[in-house]
């Protein structure tokens, strides 16, 4: 089996390469005209910031969206505008960017996530909604996990945990090239994987992946969603990759009700 060909994304999306300059236009557009801190620091790293957008009046809660790009590349600047379908239901939705391999391995860049899920938890009142795509699937579904220290106070207000196609058994990675910047043993790898975690934390999971992705992606999808008691699996038909998370742009989506109906 080719690994590098059966995580590789983008090459099976038409016009794929397209997505990420999309993504960023959108994002810059509704930045410009959201109500939003930005920039916000969580630590000394460059990359340890996040943006914080504020609905109208006082927020029932907060979202937090944790970006992908295979813990190699990208940051909270491309994904503005999925805070959008959350905001009209009246939650506030941060979007963290942390630092990237290979300046940092995975088990650092869950370590940000956790300091920056922290800072902002400090910042916005009520529930907390976790979610993230693809890498940052993965970062979700390691807060529910035991080994990551949250402070009680924070954990105690995890609601719910909505990973979006993540990578939830990282052992496969040793097999591709991505490997050479991850630098994953058999150990680091085991202790990375959400789907190997053993009793996490008791917050309700939902699983989401697109019917039309690789099939690798609906395996990892799978696994998690098998492993953790009483977590649910939404494979969406037709949708890819990159189109699974364009739900979130809308309030009355699936997938944004997924997230928050009931809290």
């Amino acid at each position: 089996m080719d690994w590098d060909d059966a995580y590789a994304n983008m090459p099976y999306i038409p016009d794929g390469q397209s997505y990420p300059a999309r993504w960023a236009e959108a994002a810059a557009v509704f930045r410009a005209q959201a109500r939003a801190e930005l920039d916000l620091p969580y630590g000394d790293h460059p990359r340890q910031r996040f943006d914080l957008f504020h609905p109208e009046g006082e927020a029932r809660g907060l979202v937090v969206f944790i970006h992908g790009g295979y813990w190699l590349k990208f940051d909270k600047s491309l994904w503005s505008h999925l805070a959008a379908g959350a905001l009209a239901r009246g939650w506030a939705v941060a979007m963290p960017s942390y630092r990237l391999a290979p300046e940092v391995r995975i088990a650092d860049i869950t370590q940000d996530v956790r300091d920056a899920l922290v800072a902002i938890a400090g910042r916005v009142a009520g529930p907390i909604a976790v979610t993230g795509h693809s890498a940052g699937g993965h970062l979700t579904a390691r807060m529910l996990c035991p080994d990551v220290a949250l402070p009680e106070a924070v954990a105690a207000r995890l609601v719910r945990a909505l990973p979006i196609s993540p990578v939830t058994d990282l052992r496969p990675l040793l097999k591709t090239a991505m490997n050479d910047d991850f630098r994953l043993d058999d150990a680091a790898a085991a202790a990375e994987s959400p789907a190997l975690c053993p009793a996490p934390r008791p917050v309700p999971v939902t699983v989401w992946v697109g019917g039309a992705e690789r099939p690798v992606f609906l395996d990892q999808a799978r696994w998690l969603a098998d492993a953790w008691p009483g977590a649910g699996l939404h494979i969406a038909p037709g949708l890819n990759h990159f189109t699974v998370i364009e739900g979130l742009t809308a309030a009355d989506s699936l997938l944004t009700r997924d997230l928050l109906d009931g809290l």
